[in-house]
């Protein structure tokens, strides 16, 4: 399995603000979906942080996503560890399959794919 990208999703309801600070470090914002906004660093597009006020679809905001390749492998590999899975596998309607588990810290982690 590969890692493609890890992004720290900060829970706020302060989105535009956030987005006119970390510009000024040179963030710009990649993705808007009114409830999540991602910003990323133009130079290396994988450096990123979203802001969220509340996910759309699952029970918990995350804090943390973690984007691989094969997403359902990782699910299999979280199950079989015996890992909370916070919310299940599922295909979201903005193009991501992802499924929310807990770690041992008791962070929840966004584990999705692209589809």
């Amino acid at each position: 399995m590969v890692v493609r990208r890890v992004v720290p999703n900060v829970q706020s309801e302060a989105a535009e603000e956030s987005r006119e600070f970390y510009g000024l470090l040179g963030f710009e914002e990649v993705m808007n979906l009114g409830w999540i906004m991602t910003l990323a660093a133009p130079s290396g597009p994988t450096a990123q942080i979203s802001f969220m006020a509340a996910d759309k679809t699952a029970p918990v905001t995350s804090d943390m996503s973690v984007e691989v390749d094969d997403v359902d492998a990782a699910y299999a590999a979280m199950r079989e560890s015996g890992a909370e899975i916070v919310h299940p596998l599922q295909d979201e309607e903005w193009g991501v399959r992802r499924f929310f588990v807990r770690d041992p810290n008791g962070r929840v982690i966004n584990v999705l794919g692209h589809r």
